[in-house]
């Protein structure tokens, strides 16, 4: 009996089959749910940092009261140190400056006045109302026929003869009396068709636009232009006969009445 049972088979145990998670479903959905429920996540309110102990634990015994904390405790400079050199001259603006002369005029008890600054051509006339200008436009090819000063700048138009279809028509200027220059391009405006009378061509009438930065609004200061036209490989200029066209600031003062002065001064 001993014998049969050492030989006796070893009896195989079976793990246990996996679970399955627990199943649920929504009050709006009849399909389940297998996913675990999301936890909360917990948030910390970000603190700031300490100035030093000290202060960490006078801020127990006086919760209520503003703690005060200088750049130098979070490793900051605590000044910011600005070096300038004996030629710089001090940057005030034009407006800071403005008030200030206001507010001593009105101080002084004198009358008011405020110097204005405006530009004035040096040419007589509008090229355009004389006489010759459909003669000086055949020679030239290209002639101004006006310009006006502005709050925007110098506005104004010129006239070409339409030589052909492909044409530019640009302006060259300078504040500096030609130690420097600038360019800019006109912009088509209209067409006039050719004079069967005459025999001659068509022109086309372009409009232009100079700005005038108020730094150079001072008195004395000029502004002058010429006029370029390119067409069909040529250039043909208006420059005045060689003496360009000019513009010249001049001033003059404005006495403002009693009654507007606090306005004025506010309104600046």
């Amino acid at each position: 009996g001993e014998e049969a049972a050492g030989k006796r088979k070893p009896v195989s145990i079976r793990p246990p089959a996996p679970r399955e998670p627990p199943c649920s479903k929504t009050p709006n959905d009849s399909s389940p749910h297998c996913e675990p429920k999301p936890k909360p996540i917990i948030r910390r309110r970000a603190r700031s940092l300490p100035s030093s102990p000290h202060r960490r634990r006078g801020s127990l015994k006086d919760s209520g009261s503003q703690r005060v904390r200088f750049v130098d405790s979070l490793g900051l400079d605590l000044a910011e140190v600005k070096v300038f050199r004996a030629g710089d001259d001090p940057s005030v603006p034009l407006h800071v400056l403005s008030r200030l002369l206001l507010s001593s005029e009105l101080a002084s008890g004198r009358q008011l006045e405020i110097p204005l600054h405006y530009l004035q051509a040096d040419y007589p006339a509008q090229p355009g109302d004389r006489v010759d200008f459909h003669q000086r436009l055949r020679h030239q090819r290209v002639c101004l026929e006006r310009a006006l000063c502005s709050e925007l700048g110098i506005t104004g138009s010129v006239w070409v003869l339409n030589l052909a279809f492909e044409k530019e028509v640009g302006l060259r200027y300078s504040f500096t009396g030609w130690k420097s220059s600038a360019d800019t391009k006109a912009c088509w405006e209209s067409s006039v068709r050719e004079d069967r009378a005459d025999g001659g061509p068509g022109s086309d009438q372009f409009r232009f636009h100079l700005p005038v930065p108020p730094f150079i609004l001072h008195p004395g200061a000029t502004l002058e232009f010429a006029i370029c036209y390119r067409v069909a490989g040529a250039e043909f200029w208006d420059n005045n006969d060689g003496r360009n066209y000019s513009f010249t600031c001049h001033s003059y003062k404005l006495t403002v009445p009693k009654e507007c002065e606090d306005s004025l001064v506010h309104f600046i």
